[in-house]
């Protein structure tokens, strides 16, 4: 249990710092440029762990399965991930952090429409009560100063994507392994995402090295690479719920570091914002956690 633990928190703090991290390396970097290359060094350091996870459990993986992990490379990194960091730059990282928060309420949401999983009346407080927050949070009868009604939008249809990305990938991952299908597909969408950047004259290395080299380290191999490893980890060594609770602990870490290294404000509805948004996230794995028991 220590272990999972010592998982969760890894998880959730790498987690924790990346829209700080990512508001600091996009004002000097290209967006999409960045996108790329965190997602690509991430998944090429999954992709080890990913093989042996193939080796292990023996996994067959046809042409219409890369064809299937390709759909969702480009759902979650030229699309949820792209418009994910435009949105960061135009909103308080502390605002984007909570948002994106409650992207499993999001796959919650699509997966009762694409998956058929029911909705019961538990589910649908805590999205109210994370959407609620959300509005509190970001306050649009007046808006906190750093935030913006595009990068809410922008920040919202990343965490709504990665939602939808979250529920495709439950159809397929029982047969290519979590591991597997989360490194192939990053690898997948960030070559497809090369081919953008490419096509439209976008910096692909262009300013990193030597004096943007260290905050794109960090995004890619702990924020993006060590972030998941630890977070399959804890799901490995436990179930999806409790590895869930990651990303509940990142709602409370990123805002507290928004505040003290970006020096964002933190208001009274800022904060009854968060409370809410962890009240719905609470519930949400709580009613996971008494479904998993009973099954």
């Amino acid at each position: 249990m220590k272990k999972v633990a010592l998982y969760i928190f890894l998880a959730a703090f790498f987690f924790g710092t990346m829209e700080i991290s990512l508001k600091l390396a996009g004002s000097k970097l290209d967006q999409m440029q960045l996108t790329f290359l965190r997602f690509m060094v991430g998944g090429l350091l999954l992709l080890p762990f990913a093989l042996s996870e193939i080796k292990r459990k023996e996994i067959k993986i046809n042409f219409k399965d890369y064809l299937y992990m390709l759909i969702l490379g480009i759902i979650c990194i030229p699309m949820s991930m792209v418009l994910f960091q435009l949105g960061v730059m135009k909103a308080n990282a502390a605002t984007a952090a909570l948002i994106m928060c409650v992207n499993p309420l999001f796959t919650m949401f699509f997966a009762h429409f694409l998956i058929h999983e029911k909705m019961n009346r538990y589910n649908v407080i805590a999205l109210l009560l994370s959407l609620t927050g959300i509005l509190f949070m970001v306050n649009p009868f007046n808006m906190q100063e750093g935030n913006t009604v595009e990068g809410i939008l922008l920040v919202l249809g990343g965490a709504a994507l990665f939602g939808l990305y979250s529920v495709m990938g439950k159809i397929s991952v029982g047969k290519i392994g979590s591991m597997a299908q989360t490194s192939i597909s990053f690898i997948l969408g960030s070559l497809v995402l090369l081919v953008i950047l490419l096509i439209i004259d976008k910096p692909v290395v262009a300013g990193v090295w030597p004096e943007n080299i260290w905050i794109v380290l960090y995004l890619s191999v702990f924020v993006t690479g060590l972030a998941y490893l630890f977070y399959f980890q804890a799901i490995a060594e436990s179930n999806a719920t409790t590895g869930s609770v990651a990303f509940l602990i990142k709602a409370a870490i990123a805002p507290t570091l928004a505040v003290i290294i970006l020096r964002e404000p933190m208001e009274l509805h800022s904060i009854i914002g968060i409370v809410l948004i962890l009240t719905g996230a609470t519930m949400n794995i709580l009613q996971k956690y008494k479904t998993n028991s009973a099954s």
